[in-house]
Order: structure tokens, then C-alpha cells, then sequence
């Protein structure tokens, strides 16, 4: 005999049929939908910005003016929230961006054995099968700070969106995270 709890199986029955079968309503598939839209700024630990500029290819923590913050070019974020049948991996979120009149959203390629992060023009789906390069797990960042999050990337177990030290810039970045350490890097507020 095995015990289950109503968190791993979701199912209503809905009526016994023909030959004594049972069916079953609202079953979930595997599929992400989109649930819900968040519109947000993003910060780092030192209250910067995240500012997307696609000319140049680059999402960086920045200083950021109040005028800057009120035209808002590239900063302030869709944060897009989908169903999930897995809620222990924490929430599944995609992200865009407004650059001009053009949407762009985030997603992670492997180029030279390295993983990158990029904005590329286009929209998020309304609904994904299967793994996706612009999924990231939404989790507070540690129990005792509930209104900052990491998030992880989806198809990298322990791949962390964190920024970078290169030159003058605190660029956008996945970085490594074993399971018990804290990184300030990684911790983003919304």
C-alpha cells in the first residue's frame, strides 16, 4: 500500500461509465500556460537596474536617473507567469522587455561551451511543450528575504541568472551555484 498526497495527483472524477469505467476531468498535460503577466523593474543587491540594450547586445545592472526610470527604454520588464504540474521546482516565469516599439524576450544559448544569456526580438508563448530556453524558476532568494528571488534556469540544474563584473559593466549572466551556498550576485528584487 502506498500513500500519496493530494499534491502529487490532481485529478476530479467525473462520472463511472459503460462497464464500470471511471472518468476524469481537469487532468493537467505536461504543457506551460501562461497564467499571468507581471510588470516590473528589476534590481540587483545595489539597487541597480536592469537595463536591456539590443544595438548592443548587452543586459546590464545600472545606475539609473529618475528621468531615465520614467522613459523607461529597455527596463522595465513583462514578467511572464506560467501553470506548472511541478510547483516544487518553483514558479516558472519568461521574460521581455519594450526596447522602442520592439518586444524583446530573454532566453539562454550555449555558444563556445559557454552558456549566454540573450534578448532576442520576438514574443513569448502563450503556452510551451517540453523544455524551453526562456523558462527560469522563480524562488525567494533565502527564507529570511521573501521580496528578492533567484532564478534558475530551466534547462541547467543549479544555473543561476546573476551579473558579472567586465570592466565597468555588471552584465546579465547564468552562473554556477552549488545547492547550499548564497550568492549576493544572484539576488534579484522586483
Amino acid at each position: 500500500r502506498v500513500k500519496m498526497s493530494a499534491e502529487e495527483i490532481l485529478m476530479c472524477a467525473v462520472k463511472l461509465g459503460k462497464n464500470f469505467c471511471l472518468y476524469f476531468d481537469e487532468l493537467e498535460c505536461d504543457a506551460l500556460c501562461k497564467e499571468k503577466t507581471l510588470h516590473r523593474v528589476l534590481r540587483n543587491v545595489n539597487s541597480q537596474l536592469l537595463v536591456v540594450r539590443p544595438d548592443l547586445d548587452v543586459a546590464a545592472f545600472e545606475d539609473v536617473t529618475d528621468q531615465e526610470m520614467q522613459s523607461g527604454k529597455g527596463m522595465h520588464f513583462s514578467i511572464h507567469c506560467y501553470k506548472t504540474t511541478t510547483p516544487l521546482a518553483g514558479m516558472p516565469v519568461a521574460f521581455s522587455v519594450q526596447v522602442e516599439d520592439k518586444s524583446y524576450y530573454m532566453c539562454c544559448e550555449r555558444e563556445r561551451g559557454e552558456m549566454i544569456v540573450r534578448f532576442k526580438e520576438g514574443e513569448v508563448p502563450k503556452e510551451i511543450n517540453g523544455e524551453s530556453n526562456i523558462i527560469f524558476f522563480k524562488r525567494t532568494f533565502t527564507s529570511c528575504c521573501s521580496k528578492a528571488f533567484k532564478f534558475e534556469y530551466s534547462m541547467e540544474q543549479g544555473m543561476f541568472l546573476a551579473f558579472e563584473e567586465e570592466g565597468c559593466l555588471r552584465k546579465l549572466t547564468l552562473k554556477k551555484l552549488s545547492k547550499d551556498e548564497v550568492d549576493e550576485t544572484m539576488k534579484i528584487s522586483l
